[in-house]
């Protein structure tokens, strides 16, 4: 085994509403599963209100800030603690996240779109799921396009929303222009390993995205978006033998908004 190498780079805190267990907890798996650091990436908050029942209020914001500090405090010398942010994109947020990413020292910027959200539904979503699929992956697209984030999650998330009108190979050459688009701007996209959990139980993206990616050279980062301490890294081993298997050779981290690649060789041999 190696010296830890890897960061669980998606997970959350109590603030947002539907995670449970203090940054110390997900700081203390992180050490028994061998990883080097964490990185927490709490839902963002939104102007006016919007799904605040899914993400901490702008009043808590700083509080959010004081709760990593106090881990990564706690931790020093052990697991290296960050502080990032999950923050989602629709056309026209991009004022309220460039100031809110500017008001702290951030490590890694999620960004995300979560269609299933009842705002963004309703404000998108017209009973056309096919079209809602394209919209999908065009806000992708255009999310990387702003320059505000580091990584992209989940990027098909939008499969879970109604498996059984998924059909990967018709909505691909949506996918395909959105991944141009993507690999144009060198934003990373992420293995979200918590797909195994949802409606469609498989990795986020699947395979055969991820494929698509490498033909690009998009960089992948994992992490397993958890919501409870003992998801801290959980599914790593394996999602690092699918990229391997597809054909990457190395996994990315976002350390101070800055990207730093390991092989996934040694990665595998760091875990616990």
């Amino acid at each position: 085994m190696t010296a830890p190498l890897l960061y669980e780079s998606h997970c959350h805190t109590p603030l947002c509403g539907h995670a449970f267990g203090e940054p110390e907890d997900y700081a203390a798996v992180a050490e028994q599963r061998g990883l080097k650091g964490i990185i927490f990436t709490c839902h963002a908050p939104l102007p006016d209100g919007l799904s605040n029942e899914v993400r901490m209020a702008p009043e808590e914001w700083s509080t959010y800030v004081a709760m990593v500090a106090r881990a990564r405090e706690k931790f020093a010398g052990r697991v290296d603690v960050r502080l990032g942010l999950e923050s989602d994109f629709y056309p026209g947020v991009e004022a309220w996240l460039e100031e809110l990413h500017a008001s702290a020292p951030l490590n890694h910027v999620l960004g995300s779109v979560h269609m299933q959200i009842s705002f963004y539904r309703q404000r998108y979503y017209r009973g056309d799921m096919f079209a809602y699929q394209q919209l999908y992956f065009e806000h992708l697209a255009l999310a990387a396009e702003t320059g505000l984030f580091d990584t992209l999650a989940h990027p098909d998330l939008v499969k879970n929303e109604s498996p059984k009108e998924w059909d990967f190979a018709r909505i691909k050459p949506y996918i395909e222009r959105a991944l141009d688009r993507i690999a144009a701007t060198g934003v990373a996209m992420e293995l979200n390993t918590s797909g195994v959990n949802k409606a469609l139980p498989e990795i986020n993206p699947g395979r055969a995205q991820l494929a698509l990616m490498l033909e690009r050279g998009i960089p992948v980062v994992i992490g397993a978006d958890a919501h409870t301490p003992q998801r801290v890294g959980d599914g790593y081993a394996q999602a690092l033998r699918t990229l391997r298997e597809v054909g990457y050779a190395e996994v990315s981290t976002f350390l101070d908004r800055k990207r730093h690649s390991v092989p996934i060789a040694k990665a595998l041999a760091s875990l616990r």
